[in-house]
């Protein structure tokens, strides 16, 4: 009997250990190797003294430093819980510029954290009539667009500025926005430049919305939907234009540009290629009109004959809810080169030529229809692209300097009888941010302010044309 009782202890023993370890790993691994009140957690993280906050949870460590602070080349201070180690050397300075991953291991467990360091602007806040301005730290500018009709020359700019800093012109003096004004900032005996741009959209400007649903109101998709909110919110003179209405021959006369956001598919639909709606289209092109074309709409150069046959985009792909994913990096562009293109002014950038415009942990769908350059298509680069298309490509991947790689923004430049086309086609491009399969909502996208500057600069540069 006791051999027959110690034979299934022994069993149950290893059932039990089985079922421990299998826990353990779910515990440790499956969920990034999170466990809140783990002994590999980070107690204390400090860059020059300034505490970071950390969230146990997602692993994110925020830092905010003062204005003026170098975050190039920085040892930082970090504790561990007691038995801990991680791959971070405090020892070297490091550079804080971008977010920085590092691992924290203690036995088994282990946990990812990301540190993510902001350095103060000077400018907390520079707003005219109530109307907040973008402030580019790095390339030292200050953008905005006021109503239509605004009278530029005697605005008194509202400048909420960082502990420590003065500016010349002062806030509340009256100022001639007519041309660029320069303010200076001064900080510890320190002053540098920062350039102001105040515009007004085009006067009597008439841009409309293309959709495929019969009225604004019955668009469904939420990513056309937030991009038709903001449409109509900043043009006084939109309209919405269905498919069906161009179709039926509706008169595009009047209109100087026409925007097609198409997010709902990857595959354009049915009705756009029906040859009453291609030559409207065709026609309104070559009375003068204009048009932006966005995320899957990219693909509509082809059919509209604005490329050669068949060198439409080539790489077409997305998620579709309740699919999608999270990334922890955040997702941009390079357009160097093209720095003083008018479709770029006021971007928020982190280097020169480089922008981002989807926050890393932002929720997205990645609804992507580009050019891939260097191993499809026969284009082999950008200049093979240029030559085969007809087009100018404005901007590419961030890490991509020569814009060889993939073709994200492009323009098609007037002819004899056409007028611009701009497309902007990768997944960055992302209005809405869509809830995971969970149910539970995404973090805010704090790049989405890039987003609408590219998209309103896009289309007063193409009402100028």
């Amino acid at each position: 009997m006791k051999k027959f009782i110690y034979r299934n202890w022994t069993k149950v023993s290893l059932i039990l250990a089985m079922v421990f370890m299998i826990t353990a790993c779910e515990n440790s691994f499956e969920s990034g190797g999170f466990d809140v009140n783990s002994p590999s957690n980070v107690t204390s993280f400090k860059i020059n003294g300034v505490a970071g906050k950390i969230d146990q949870k997602t692993g994110n460590i925020n830092v905010t430093m003062p204005y003026g602070s170098d975050i190039t080349a920085v040892k930082p201070e970090m504790v561990l819980e007691a038995g801990a180690t991680s791959n971070l050397d405090v020892t070297m300075p490091v550079n804080f510029t971008n977010p920085v991953k590092f691992r924290v291991v203690n036995g088994n467990l282990f946990k990812d954290y990301t540190v993510t360091t902001v350095v103060l602007s000077p400018i907390k806040s520079f707003t005219v009539n109530g109307i907040a301005a973008t402030v580019n730290d790095v390339s030292k500018t200050i953008t905005m667009t006021l109503p239509e009709g605004t009278n530029l020359t005697a605005l008194k700019p509202i400048i909420e500025l960082t502990e420590g800093v003065s500016i010349s012109p002062a806030s509340g003096q009256t100022i001639d926005f007519t041309n660029p004004v320069t303010f200076i900032i001064t900080s510890n005996g320190k002053s540098v430049n920062y350039t102001a741009n105040v515009g007004v959209p085009v006067t009597g400007l008439v841009v409309a919305f293309l959709g495929t649903a019969a009225t604004r109101a019955e668009i469904t998709n939420m990513d056309e939907i937030t991009a038709a909110d903001w449409f109509f919110s900043t043009f006084s003179g939109a309209k919405y234009i269905s498919f069906n209405s161009v179709e039926s021959g509706a008169d595009l006369s009047d209109v100087d540009v026409i925007w097609w956001h198409f997010d709902s598919a990857a595959n354009l639909p049915a009705i756009a290629y029906k040859p009453a709606v291609t030559i409207s289209l065709k026609n309104f092109r070559s009375n003068g009109g204009n048009l932006l074309l966005t995320s899957f709409a990219s693909q509509y150069v082809d059919a509209l004959g604005i490329v050669p046959s068949g060198k439409g985009p080539n790489n077409v792909f997305g998620d579709f809810p309740p699919n999608g994913f999270v990334d922890a990096n955040s997702w941009g562009m390079s357009f160097v080169g093209h720095e003083s293109h008018p479709i770029f002014e006021g971007l928020t950038t982190y280097e020169n030529g480089k922008a981002n415009l989807l926050q890393g942990g932002t929720f997205r769908l990645n609804h992507t229809a580009w050019w891939f350059l260097p191993e499809w298509g026969g284009y082999g680069n950008g200049e093979g692209w240029r030559n085969q298309t007809g087009g100018t490509n404005l901007a590419s991947e961030a890490w991509d300097n020569n814009l060889d790689g993939r073709v994200t923004i492009a323009e098609f430049p007037n002819t004899e009888t056409n007028k611009n086309v701009v497309v902007i086609s990768m997944g960055a491009y992302d209005w809405y941010n869509e809830a995971n399969s969970s149910g539970v909502p995404s973090q805010a996208n704090e790049f989405i302010n890039n987003i609408k500057i590219l998209t309103q600069n896009s289309i007063n540069y193409l009402a100028k044309k």
